[in-house]
């Protein structure tokens, strides 16, 4: 039986922002702004609608401070799984944001 926790990853992501909340926006905005070019329009409840990657929303991500500029992104509180490929996919999606100046994938302790 495979452990869980072992094929669970997050993104260790760096940026020049001043604060939690600041990278919250930054990694946030660009799917949102997206999401009301679509739509029309944005409400708080739309984070379960507005797709990051294959199965992952933008409501199943949160984003932690490990030290100044650098974060952790993941989906620990989510019912979801950020799985090897998924990760893959999401680096590659904020790469092409370029929200974030370094992106990694780590397993998830």
């Amino acid at each position: 039986m495979i452990n869980q926790k072992s094929s669970e990853f997050c993104l260790i992501v760096e940026g020049n922002y001043a604060s939690l909340e600041e990278a919250k926006h930054a990694l946030c905005d660009p799917f949102i702004e997206d999401f009301v070019e679509e739509n029309g329009k944005f409400r708080i409840h739309n984070f379960d609608d507005i797709r990051v990657v294959s199965g992952i929303s933008l409501s199943d991500m949160e984003i932690g401070l490990i030290d100044d500029g650098v974060f952790e992104i993941s989906c620990r509180t989510s019912g979801q799984i950020l799985n090897r490929n998924r990760a893959e996919k999401l680096a590659e999606t904020l790469t092409r944001q370029a929200m974030f100046d370094e992106i990694s994938i780590e397993p998830l302790e």
